[in-house]
């Protein structure tokens, strides 16, 4: 199906009045964006900024740095930066790396108390906040000399981005700068030559991974890596059975709900999965769909970007977009998330560094990086002509039912756990041993969770 055509769900296109209307009740893991063009020298842009009540120059010859994983927004961001120091006269030193990498050392570096880096993208929310690594920025919104909340215009952001970073005493520690959720991805050629239609259940999906898979291509992919950092798609199963992550300060992907997950997600990829894919993370599944080496692939909503460009995708234009499956009488429920951008609460700059969160994440940035198709955090952004023409009517519909359909309390309950990321090493240790056959999901996902419970025990 081309983009733009009949959506997933049987309905033509949203409109814009649902679409816009959907986004203010929204909420929500990758790959890279074209350069945006130089438009500093544009008067609108920078008339847009000055229209703040802020002394964009206040910390003029300051530098700070910013560290962060090669990612949609950095990618997004980085043509953007020249424009933030022209304003201001901040200087910004750019450190991004493979996301895997960077997150191991970003750990690291924090727990030395390192003052650097001063600006950092980051996901484990909990145990940045349980160490004390990340600066309070309530105190930063409130005061007047550094934001102006009317320019700024909280209502704009998408419901979930607005409480998301909300820690339990009600204190904020960073700003949400995308939006994303688990979606499904199926090449339209290999389901109509097999005149099938896009699967609504977790058992239609198993059906046609096996009916459209060929020689040279697999069914589906998914990740499956032994990683935290693989766990999203997987963990969309364990919800939309009816399943927990964490429940009670305790690890609950033992529970009959996500062992029954887990079978399926197992025998998806046992059957009909990609050569190798126990080894896959969200790039080896990207690249299979845009390669046509698969068939159907579920990841972020961002990979849209990529998929509907014709320079990097064999699939482009040819591509269906659609809501991510449910198991037989419950609803689905795909994980979502935000990355985030926190301040170091070591950093010898962090005036500076709020500063450029807030332009960073403010409308006008947010709809120059939403026209090269990044899922910003902006209901101005998703709902502009240039959103939807980068990232595609049918794809942002898609994410949009995702994001909509998404629990951000059962996501937030493991991302903000102060030990998110032992639990989520352990819970995709057991996946790997489900999706390779070594273990049956019910011992490979009990011992995970005993695992990850002495972790949280200390």
């Amino acid at each position: 199906m081309a983009r733009g055509g009949k959506s997933p769900h049987g309905r033509g296109p949203a409109s814009r009045r649902s679409f816009v209307k959907g986004l203010g009740a929204a909420g929500v893991a990758l790959p890279a964006l074209a350069m945006l063009p130089q438009w500093g020298v544009a008067e609108d842009v920078a008339a847009s900024y000055a229209n703040a009540a802020i002394n964009w120059k206040q910390f003029a010859g300051e530098t700070i740095t910013l560290a962060g994983a090669i990612h949609p927004w950095s990618n997004a961001i980085t043509p953007l930066l020249w424009d933030f120091t022209k304003l201001t006269g901040i200087s910004v030193i750019t450190d991004f790396r493979l996301e895997t990498t960077y997150l191991g050392a970003l750990a690291i570096q924090l727990n030395r108390g390192g003052s650097t880096p001063d600006v950092f993208m980051f996901t484990a929310y909990g145990q940045g906040v349980s160490a004390g690594w990340l600066e309070p920025l309530n105190a930063y919104y409130s005061d007047k000399s550094l934001t102006d909340l009317r320019w700024y215009d909280e209502a704009d952001l998408i419901e979930t981005a607005r409480t998301f970073p909300v820690w339990r005493n009600g204190e904020r520690y960073a700003c949400p700068i995308t939006s994303e959720a688990v979606t499904l991805f199926i090449n339209g050629d290999a389901l109509a030559a097999k005149n099938l239609s896009v699967p609504r259940t977790f058992e239609e999906l198993l059906v046609t991974a096996n009916a459209i898979k060929t020689n040279e291509m697999s069914g589906i992919a998914m990740r499956a890596q032994a990683g935290g950092n693989s766990s999203p798609p997987a963990m969309s199963f364990v919800f939309s059975y009816g399943g927990d992550m964490v429940k009670d300060n305790k690890a609950a992907f033992a529970s009959p709900e996500a062992i029954a997950a887990l079978e399926m997600y197992g025998q998806l990829l046992r059957q009909a999965g990609s050569r190798g894919v126990s080894g896959y993370e969200w790039y080896h599944v990207l690249d299979d769909f845009l390669q046509r080496k698969t068939a159907m692939a579920i990841d972020s909503s961002n990979f849209a970007t990529d998929i509907s460009n014709p320079a990097k995708s064999h699939v482009a234009g040819r591509a269906v977009f659609a809501a991510f499956p449910h198991a037989a009488g419950r609803t689905s429920v795909p994980f979502m998330s935000h990355w985030q951008a926190c301040i170091n609460s070591q950093s010898r700059h962090k005036r500076a560094a709020f500063l450029f969160l807030l332009w960073a994440t403010s409308k006008p940035t947010s709809l120059r990086t939403a026209a090269a198709g990044l899922a910003t955090t902006r209901v101005s952004a998703w709902s502009s002509e240039d959103f939807k023409k980068a990232f595609g009517v049918q794809a942002a519909e898609a994410a949009l039912t995702n994001l909509q359909n998404a629990d951000v309390g059962r996501a937030k309950a493991i991302l903000f756990h102060p030990f998110s990321r032992p639990i989520l090493d352990a819970f995709m240790i057991g996946v790997n041993e489900v999706v390779t056959g070594a273990k049956p999901a019910k011992i490979a996902m009990t011992n995970a969770a005993e695992k990850a419970n002495a972790a949280i025990r200390g």
